[in-house]
């Protein structure tokens, strides 16, 4: 069985909370036979906003707060697919120091770190005109890729 949804919102850090909602609303609604994604589910809403929140301050920094972000998910058996498309300039995730051990202060970087540590997988593509926040979970976790 197979399960999607899609919600395109302005870069504006307002939508937040909306988003979220949007997100909970969608995956409370599951039948039972994914009960596993709401057990997953605050993870997965903390790692939506990471990436929304990186999206609107970083990628779309100096871009209209009009510039659309794309947010779609996919439930396909025992995986779940969420993707995080914006218009901004590409960057390397893996140039990002991972955050001193004990320190909350950060130059940057904390947000990505905080969301590769909240969901099995997590990659980052440049496709056509946009970039590409892919997060994964798997129904079963196995030692998580990043």
């Amino acid at each position: 069985m197979q399960k999607s949804t899609c919600l395109v919102v302005d870069s504006r850090l307002e939508t937040l909370n909306d988003i979220q909602a949007w997100f909970a609303h969608w995956y409370h609604s599951l039948e039972a036979e994914f009960s596993w994604v709401r057990r997953h589910g605050d993870r997965l809403n903390i790692a939506v906003a990471e990436g929304f929140t990186n999206a609107v301050r970083h990628a779309h920094g100096h871009l209209p707060p009009e510039t659309p972000i794309k947010i779609e998910v996919h439930l396909v058996s025992d995986r779940l697919t969420i993707c995080i498309w914006d218009h901004g300039q590409p960057f390397d995730p893996n140039q990002l120091p991972e955050p001193e051990p004990g320190s909350l202060l950060c130059h940057g970087g904390y947000g990505w770190f905080l969301l590769r540590r909240a969901v099995d997988r997590v990659t980052y593509r440049r496709q056509g005109e946009r970039n590409c926040l892919e997060i994964m979970q798997n129904r079963h976790p196995s030692s998580p890729v990043r």
